[in-house]
C-alpha cells in the first residue's frame, strides 16, 4: 500500500487518528508485525489467499470435480479430506537451541514411535517463537481441564481402530544446511492427491522400497536411537511419485535431503539425542505425578519405556510391546471393554436427563402452546425409546469398534 487512499475507511481513520495524536503505537494492515524492531519472518502474517486473488483456479477445480463425479449444478460439491499429515517444525543448531532437523521430507511411524512424539510434543524453533522444546495442545495444562492421559487414550484408540497411518512432513529445515520453510508441507497435497489408495499404505510403500526403516547405530561410543524416527521416503519414492510435480524430481530432493545425516552427522546425532532426552523428561513427569496409572496399558508401557528404556524388562522393539498396539489386542482387552461400559453408563445418564427435562417442560401449563409447536410430546416418546436402547444389554456389543469413553479416574498423586 503506497498511499492512504488505498486503505479501507476504518483503517484510514485509525491511522489518521494515530498520526494526529502524535504518540503511541498503531498496527497497520499493510505491514507485517514487528518483532524486536524488525518485520516478522513468520509467513502467516504475510500470506495472501490464492482463491481470492485468482478465483478462476478454484472455479475450474470445482468444475472439474463436478464433471468427473457428474454432480448436478444445483447440488453442492463436497471435498472430503481423507488424509491429514502432521507437520514437523525443524531447526539447525543455534546459540542456546539444540539441533532438531533429523527428518527427511516425509516420514512414517508405527504407533509406538508416533505416540512417543505425541506425548512429548517436541517442536523445533519457529520464526514466531523465541525457543524450542516440548509444547502443544497436549502439554498446555493450563488450557486443558483434563489431564493429557484422557486425550492420549482417546487418540490411541482412534488410531488403532481406524488403522490410520502416522505420516508426517517437514517444515523449517531438513538437516543442518537445507532451509525449506513451509515448502515441503505445501507440497504434500500435490503428492498425496496423486497417490492411489494402495500407494498410501505404509506396508505397500515399505515392501516396494519407497520407504526405508531407520535403525539404531553407534556414534562415538553411544547408542543413537534413530529407530524412533520410524521410516522415511527413498529416492525410489521421489522418482516414482513426484515426476508429475517436477521435471527432474531427484534433482530437487537430492541425497542430502533424503538423508540429512550426510549434511552434518554430529548435528544429526544431537538432534536424535534431543528427541530421546525430551521424551524421557516428559514421560518421567507422568511417572512422578501418578498419571501414568490413568493411561491405557499400551501407553503405560510406552511411558515407562520412554522414561527408563524398558517396561517389565522389554524394550519398544519387543514383540509383546508391539502387540499391545494392534487392533486384535485392543478388541480383546478388558480396558477397551471398560471404555464401552463407561460410555453406556454416561449415555444412560444423558438420556435420563433428556427425558426428565422434556417431561418437566411438557407439564408447564403456561407453555402449552410452545409444547405443541415444538412437538415436545413426540420428542419425549423418542427420548424414552433412545433411553431404552442405551439401557439394553446389547448396547455395549453394538459399540464394539467405536471409541467408547475414557474412565476419567479421580486424580491420584504419586507424591
Amino acid at each position: 500500500v503506497l498511499t492512504m487512499s488505498k486503505f479501507t475507511q476504518p483503517m484510514h481513520d485509525l491511522l489518521d487518528e494515530a498520526y494526529n495524536s502524535g504518540k503511541g503505537l498503531v498496527v497497520s494492515s499493510a505491514h507485517p508485525r514487528l518483532v524486536d524492531g524488525k518485520p516478522t519472518k513468520n509467513p502467516r502474517y504475510l500470506e495472501r489467499r490464492a482463491d481470492v486473488i485468482n478465483p478462476i483456479r478454484k472455479y475450474l477445480a470445482d468444475l472439474g470435480v463436478r464433471l468427473h463425479r457428474k454432480i448436478p449444478l444445483q447440488d453442492k460439491i463436497i471435498h472430503p479430506v481423507d488424509a491429514v499429515l502432521a507437520g514437523r517444525r525443524n531447526n539447525p543448531p543455534e546459540v542456546g537451541i539444540r539441533a532438531l532437523a533429523v527428518y527427511n521430507p516425509i516420514h512414517y511411524q508405527q504407533l509406538p514411535e508416533l505416540f512417543m512424539d505425541f506425548i512429548s510434543s517436541l517442536t523445533g524453533k519457529s520464526p514466531s517463537t523465541t525457543g524450542a522444546g516440548s509444547e502443544g495442545a497436549l502439554t498446555k495444562g493450563a488450557f486443558n481441564a483434563l489431564r493429557a492421559t484422557a486425550d492420549l487414550n482417546n487418540a490411541l484408540v482412534s488410531y488403532i481402530l481406524t488403522g490410520y497411518p502416522g505420516f508426517s512432513s517437514s517444515a523449517g529445515h531438513i538437516g543442518s544446511y537445507v532451509r525449506v520453510d513451509h515448502d515441503v508441507s505445501l507440497l504434500i497435497p500435490e503428492i498425496w492427491t496423486r497417490l492411489k489408495p494402495k500407494e498410501r499404505s505404509p506396508d505397500y510403500l515399505i515392501e516396494q522400497g519407497y520407504m526405508e526403516a531407520l535403525e539404531d547405530f553407534e556414534h562415538n561410543g553411544d547408542t543413537v536411537l534413530a529407530s524412533r524416527l520410524g521410516y522415511r521416503i527413498t529416492e525410489q519414492f521421489v522418482h516414482e511419485f513426484m515426476g508429475k510435480i517436477f521435471d527432474n524430481p531427484t534433482a530437487v530432493l537430492t541425497n542430502d535431503i533424503l538423508k540429512p545425516e550426510t549434511q552434518n552427522l554430529d548435528d544429526y546425532v544431537d538432534g536424535i539425542q534431543n528427541i530421546v532426552e525430551t521424551q524421557q523428561k516428559v514421560a518421567q513427569q507422568y511417572l512422578d505425578d501418578g498419571s501414568v496409572e490413568d493411561a491405557c496399558p499400551p501407553l503405560q508401557a510406552l511411558l515407562h519405556i520412554m522414561a527408563t528404556g524398558d517396561y517389565q524388562g522389554k524394550d519398544v522393539h519387543h514383540s509383546d510391546i508391539r502387540a499391545l498396539f494392534t487392533k486384535e489386542n485392543l478388541l480383546a482387552s478388558d480396558w477397551y471393554l471398560e471404555r464401552l461400559q463407561v460410555k453406556q453408563t454416561r449415555d444412560i445418564a444423558l438420556w435420563k436427563r433428556h427425558v426428565a427435562s422434556l417431561q418437566k417442560f411438557s407439564e408447564l401449563e403456561n407453555y402449552a402452546g410452545e409444547v405443541e409447536r415444538l412437538n415436545i410430546k413426540q420428542k419425549l416418546v423418542n427420548a424414552h425409546a433412545e433411553l431404552a436402547r442405551v439401557e439394553n444389554s446389547v448396547y455395549v456389543e453394538q459399540m464394539v469398534g467405536m471409541i467408547g469413553a475414557d474412565p476419567l479416574k479421580p486424580y491420584r498423586s504419586a507424591v
